[in-house]
C-alpha cells in the first residue's frame, strides 16, 4: 500500500504541475526547453510539498520502534532535568504500546535518496541553470551559439557573486573548522535556505492577511463590481500602451526592411527576415515607414529583434486577452446585480451568444440555479471560507512566534501532532501535517502568481505569461520550498534544533544536516527572524504598501482615495462603450441573418 500511495502521489503532482503550466504557459508557441525547465522545477516543489507528511508519519513510527526497543525504566520519574531530557526516550514499564505500520509507511533508505535527488537537482535549476535559461531565452540573437554567449556574460555578474559567497564561506570555514566533511555541504544549505527564508516571511506575511480578506471582500458583489471596473480602466490604458509600443516596433522594423530591400549584404538581409516572421502583419500594415541608415551593426538588429520578439508583441496579445477576460466579467457581475432584484429568479445574460458552455455545464448549471448561487449561496459560502482562513492565518502567525518554546509547547499545531502522536493515529497525522503545509504554501505560492514587477514578472493565466515569468517563477518556487518545509517541521517540533529533544529526525531534516553547526543561525535567526510575520501581517492589513505604491504613482485599489473613484467611473463608462458596440455588432448580424 505504501509504494501505491507514493506512486499516486508522483503522478498526480506531475499532472498538476503540467496543468498549471498548460494554464499559464503555451505549448505551441514557447520554447520546450523553457516548458520543461518550468515543470521540472514546479514538479519538484510540489512534490517536496506532498511527500513530507508522509515523511514525518514514518518518523514517528519509526521512533515508536525505537521507544519500544529501548529497556524499561523500573519505579517513578525522576524530576532532574537529565531524567526530565530521558523521559520523551526511555519508556517505563507501563508505557509500552504496540507500534502499528502507518498505510503509507515508505520502507527505509527509500527517502533519504528521494529527498536527496529532488533538493540537488531544485538547487541546480535554480542557482544554475534556470538563470541561464531566461537569459537565453530573452537574448535578441539570431543563432543559438549568440544566444549562448549572450546569456554567460550576463550572468557573469551572477555567477560572481556566487564566488564571492563561496569565498566567504571558505574563509569561515577556515576560521572555524568542522569536524566533519559532510558539514561543509551543511553550511552551504544553510546559507541557500537561509536567503530563502528571508524571502520566505516577506510572501507569507503578506499571504496570511490577504487570502482570507480576498474571500471575504469577494462576498461582497458592490466591490466585486468597482474593483472590475478599476481594473478595466487600468487595463484600456495598458492596452494603449502596448499597441503604441508595438506600432513604434513595427516602423522600426518597417524602416529596416526598406533600407536593406537591395543590399548585396545577405546576412543583414536573413536578419531582417527573421525579424519580420515575429511580427504581426495587420499591425505592420498601419506603421508609416521612414527613411534611415542602410547601416545597422549586430547590437542594432538586436536592439530591434528583442524587444519585438519579447515584449512588444507578446505585451500586445497578453493586454488584448486580459481586456476581454475582463469585459466579460463585468458584464457577467452587472447580469447579476440586475437579476438580483427581479422578478424572476434567474441571471438574464445581456450577450447569451457570448457564453461558452458545455451542454453538460448548461444542464446542470441552469440560470436558475446560478441565480441561487450568485445572489444567496455565494455569500455565506466565502464567508465561511473567510472564517476557516482566518483561524488558520491566526493559528500560524501565533506558532511562528511561539514555536521555539519547548517547555510548554505553545506551537498549536505542535501540539496538534503530538497529541495525535500519543495515540498513533497516523491518518490524522498526516492529515494534519498536510492541510497545515498546504496552507503555508497557499499563501507564499498564491503571493508569487498575484505580484507583478512592472512587465518584467508577470504570472498571467489563458496562457499569456512569458518565458521570462515562467522561469523566474520557478526560480522561486526552487529557493522557497526548502526554508518553508524546514520551518514547517520547526513549527511542528519535528527539528531537535528547534524542540532540543533527543529523537530521531525526518529524512527530510537529515538530508539537510543539523543547523547546530552555525550557532548564529539556528538559534537566532531561524527562531527570532520569523515573528517578523506579525509586523508584516499588520501592515499588509492597513495597506500600507498599496498606499506607497499609490504615492508612487502606480494607481492601487483603495476605496477611500479620490484617483481610486476616477478610475472606477472610467472603467464604467468604458463598459458602457463597449456594451453598445456589442449590441450595434449583436443587431448587424441579426439584419444580416434576416
Amino acid at each position: 500500500m505504501s509504494v501505491a500511495a507514493l506512486g499516486v502521489i508522483v503522478v498526480g503532482v506531475f499532472f498538476l504541475a503540467l496543468y498549471l503550466l498548460h494554464r499559464y504557459g503555451d505549448f505551441g508557441k514557447q520554447q520546450p526547453m523553457v516548458l520543461f525547465g518550468t515543470l521540472l522545477a514546479w514538479y519538484l516543489c510540489f512534490l517536496i510539498v506532498f511527500i513530507l507528511p508522509l515523511d514525518v508519519s514514518t518518523t514517528i513510527y519509526n521512533q515508536c520502534k525505537i521507544y519500544n526497543a529501548l529497556p524499561p525504566v523500573p519505579g517513578s520519574h525522576s524530576k532532574t532535568d537529565q531524567a526530565q531530557s530521558n523521559e520523551s526516550i526511555l519508556p517505563t514499564s507501563s508505557a509500552l504500546k504496540v507500534c502499528h505500520e502507518p498505510w503509507s509507511y515508505i520502507p527505509d533508505g527509500v527517502l533519504p535518496v528521494f529527498w536527496r535527488v529532488v533538493y540537488w537537482t531544485s538547487q541546480c535549476l535554480t542557482w544554475l541553470l534556470i538563470p541561464f535559461m531566461q537569459s537565453y531565452a530573452r537574448s535578441g540573437a539570431f543563432s543559438r551559439v549568440g544566444k549562448i554567449k549572450t546569456a554567460l556574460i550576463e550572468n557573469g555578474i551572477y555567477y560572481g557573486t556566487y564566488l564571492l559567497i563561496f569565498i566567504s564561506l571558505l574563509i569561515y570555514v577556515a576560521a572555524h573548522p568542522p569536524k566533519l566533511s559532510y558539514q561543509y555541504t551543511t553550511i552551504g544549505i544553510t546559507a541557500a535556505n537561509t536567503w530563502g527564508l528571508f524571502l520566505l516571511v516577506l510572501l507569507l506575511g503578506y499571504g496570511l492577511v490577504e487570502i482570507p480578506r480576498s474571500y471575504w471582500l469577494a462576498s461582497c458583489h458592490g466591490y466585486l463590481l468597482a474593483k472590475t471596473y478599476f481594473k478595466a480602466a487600468k487595463m484600456a490604458t495598458e492596452k494603449a500602451e502596448a499597441e503604441e509600443n508595438l506600432a513604434d516596433a513595427m516602423e522600426e522594423v518597417a524602416s529596416a526592411h526598406e533600407s536593406v530591400r537591395n543590399m548585396h549584404d545577405t546576412t543583414l538581409r536573413k536578419c531582417v527576415d527573421t525579424i519580420l516572421q515575429k511580427q504581426d502583419t495587420s499591425a505592420a500594415r498601419r506603421c508609416p515607414v521612414r527613411p534611415v541608415v542602410a547601416y545597422f551593426p549586430d547590437n542594432g538588429r538586436r536592439s530591434i529583434h528583442y524587444p519585438l520578439r519579447n515584449t512588444c508583441i507578446h505585451m500586445q496579445r497578453q493586454s488584448q486577452v486580459q481586456w476581454s477576460i475582463l469585459l466579460e466579467q463585468a458584464v457577467h457581475l452587472e447580469d447579476v446585480a440586475k437579476s438580483q432584484g427581479g422578478p424572476l429568479r434567474q441571471v438574464v445574460h445581456s450577450f447569451p451568444s457570448a457564453q461558452h458552455a458545455t451542454p453538460l455545464r448548461r444542464f446542470i448549471y441552469t440560470p436558475t440555479i446560478e441565480w441561487y448561487w450568485e445572489c444567496v449561496f455565494r455569500r455565506f459560502f466565502y464567508r465561511l471560507a473567510f472564517l476557516v482562513l482566518g483561524a488558520l492565518s491566526l493559528a500560524v502567525v501565533w506558532s511562528e512566534c511561539t514555536f521555539f518554546s519547548s517547555q510548554p509547547v505553545l506551537s498549536l499545531f505542535a501540539v496538534l501532532i503530538q497529541m495525535a502522536e500519543k495515540q498513533y493515529n497516523y491518518i490524522c497525522i498526516e492529515m494534519a501535517c498536510f492541510v497545515s503545509i498546504f496552507f503555508l504554501c497557499v499563501c507564499v505560492y498564491s503571493t508569487v502568481f498575484q505580484i507583478r514587477v512592472f512587465n518584467y514578472y508577470y504570472l498571467v493565466p489563458h496562457h499569456q505569461t512569458d518565458a521570462y515569468s515562467l522561469q523566474f517563477s520557478g526560480m522561486l518556487f526552487c529557493r522557497l520550498t526548502p526554508p518553508l518545509c524546514l520551518n514547517f517541521l520547526g513549527l511542528i517540533h519535528m527539528d531537535s534544533a528547534i524542540s532540543h529533544k533527543d529523537r530521531i529526525q525526518t529524512s527530510y531534516t537529515s538530508i539537510m544536516g543539523s543547523m547546530r553547526l552555525l550557532s548564529v543561525i539556528s538559534d537566532g535567526f531561524y527562531i527570532y527572524y520569523p515573528m517578523l510575520i506579525l509586523l508584516l501581517c499588520f501592515a499588509t492589513y492597513f495597506k500600507l504598501g498599496s498606499r506607497c505604491l499609490n504615492l508612487l504613482g502606480i494607481q492601487q485599489y483603495i476605496r477611500e482615495d479620490d484617483l481610486t473613484s476616477d478610475l472606477v467611473d472610467e472603467g464604467m463608462e468604458l463598459l458602457r462603450r463597449e456594451r453598445r458596440k456589442r449590441q450595434r455588432a449583436e443587431e448587424g448580424e441579426n439584419r444580416k441573418s434576416v
